[in-house]
């Protein structure tokens, strides 16, 4: 099994990297491959709703988005962490998932989400409840830990002070590790949940 994390801060081996680094030490403990893709110091536009994704299989600006989508589509899990700016995630990652999430039309149903926030002091739940957003319309269950996936840090280094928060990670990813293998035998049993026809409704009619 395979998850991949998407770390959205511009700084290399920053507190959010401390983050997810807590979490990779748990995957690899219970078998799990992992990726990290620092996306926060890339170039990385933002979707113009231009709809060429719908026939190109892929969306019309050829960057790291492009390169990250057979990757989420290969995983059972997806991590998407970021620091806290104005209460909310990094600009250049909301970039990258607004696209990855719209160009890529491979099923996501039962992939497990999981997003981490990391701050000075505030603003984590907000950007937690911004990230999750993608997961839950896209029909992936979210995991969950003893709190609210957050870690408190400034100055370079600083998460790694932040016991309850490396805890939390640490329980994160346990809780995300057992949610995928408990859906991949609930899927060998069961298979996936049926899909309806979708329907659109538009407000004006």
């Amino acid at each position: 099994m395979k998850v991949l994390m998407i770390n959205g801060s511009p700084r290399i081996n920053g507190n959010t990297s401390i983050a997810l680094k807590e979490m990779e030490q748990i995957f690899v403990q219970n078998g799990i491959e992992s990726e990290i893709i620092q996306i926060g110091n890339k170039v990385i536009r933002g979707c113009i709703a231009c709809g060429s994704c719908a026939k190109r299989g892929c969306c019309v600006f050829d960057d790291e988005v492009n390169q990250i989508a057979p990757k989420f589509e290969a995983a059972d899990g997806l991590v998407i962490a970021s620091p806290v700016y104005y209460a909310s995630a990094n600009a250049t990652l909301i970039a990258c998932l607004d696209r990855l999430f719209y160009s890529t039309s491979f099923d996501k149903t039962m992939k497990v989400g999981a997003s981490v926030a990391v701050a000075r002091r505030g603003g984590c739940s907000a950007t937690y409840d911004e990230l999750n957003k993608y997961f839950t319309i896209s029909g992936m269950p979210v995991a969950s830990s003893q709190y609210w996936n957050s870690v408190h840090g400034r100055m370079p280094g600083e998460a790694a002070q932040d016991g309850e928060g490396l805890q939390t990670m640490r329980v994160l990813a346990r809780n995300m590790t057992f949610l995928m293998k408990s859906i991949a035998l609930g899927k060998e049993q069961f298979g996936l949940p049926e899909k309806e026809e979708r329907v659109y409704t538009h407000y004006i009619r």
